[in-house]
């Protein structure tokens, strides 16, 4: 664990510490973060004694565990760790909840198992093309849906694209050379390559230990990428939520077109700030687009960003 530097740690929040390491390390942030939520919570039943009760003012006790004694953190430091820590807390949230299963190990059952892989999957772990068809049709046969995402997410799968997704986006970007930015495993832009999509897949592995990146994924951050390639349209799928490089898309020239493949709870993915800061784009979703995107239990949808005339 870092010393006080920031910048070692800062290097050190890189590696992707676990919530309970990010806890251990910095337990008064933890406070403010478990303060904020409960306070969030108490807005979102309307009950406004209950959230006064959420926020009383900042505890003055030292913090117990090995912080206590380090000086105070740098307060924009301090804001990026409790970002963190609310958002790892929220994921762990979600994947208990969405697997039903709390404690030992998760899996399929044979059958479920077998109409899963068959649908979604060639060999492995690497996904293909859904057909939209089978999948409506089989699906409601699987009764342990729940299961799935906390699988795959922990192997940096974050949705599933059918067939009609992939020639519906292989249509729309043409001839037009495209850029995938934060593109994890490269997964899309094989199945657009495939459709005979003119694209670069990059992404800067910053997420190394959750996905496995293959020599046709360019090691670049967005924002480079960007400025090498100079695409015309840029396609990105399930940003992080308030990320910091999709700001740089709409400050490049070339893009024409840029679709975000994400969520429709904005908490979940894209920088909606930015979203709607920037002023070049016109932006909507494309609501034929979305239900392509699979499971449909995630609440998956598609935004496509035009540059204004």
């Amino acid at each position: 664990m870092p010393e006080t530097n920031p910048k070692k740690i800062l290097k050190w929040l890189k590696t992707m510490p676990s919530l309970n390491e990010l806890r251990a390390e910095f337990p008064q942030e933890w406070i403010a973060v478990e303060r904020n939520m409960l306070a969030a919570y108490q807005r979102s039943k309307g009950d406004k004694a209950g959230e006064a009760k959420a926020n009383p003012k900042p505890a003055t006790r030292p913090a117990r565990g090995k912080a206590k004694g380090r000086k105070a953190l740098d307060p924009a430091l301090s804001h990026y760790i409790q970002k963190r820590m609310a958002q790892l807390a929220i994921k762990d949230y979600g994947l208990i909840s969405a697997s039903g299963v709390k404690k030992g190990v998760v899996r399929f059952n044979y059958v479920n198992g077998f109409i899963i892989k068959s649908l979604l999957f060639a060999e492995g772990l690497a996904r293909k093309p859904a057909s939209l068809a089978w999948f409506r049709l089989l699906w409601p046969l699987v009764w342990q849906k729940k299961r799935l995402m906390f699988l795959a997410e922990s192997e940096g799968i974050y949705c599933f694209y059918s067939r009609e997704l992939i020639a519906a986006l292989a249509g729309m970007i043409g001839a037009r050379p495209c850029l995938e930015i934060a593109a994890g495993d490269g997964t899309l832009s094989r199945f657009l390559s495939e459709r005979g999509v003119s694209i670069t897949a990059s992404d800067d592995r910053s997420w190394g230990q959750a996905v496995k990146f293959p020599d046709s994924v360019v090691k670049r951050d967005a924002r480079e990428a960007l400025k090498v390639l100079a695409p015309e349209v840029v396609i990105c799928s399930w940003p992080p939520a308030n990320n910091d490089f999709e700001r740089h898309v709409f400050k490049t020239r070339s893009v024409q077109t840029y679709i975000v493949i994400g969520s429709r709870h904005e908490f979940a993915t894209g920088n909606w700030a930015d979203y709607r800061r920037q002023t070049a784009f016109t932006f909507d979703e494309d609501k034929a687009l979305s239900p392509m995107v699979l499971p449909p239990e995630l609440g998956c949808a598609v935004y496509v960003f035009q540059r204004k005339p």
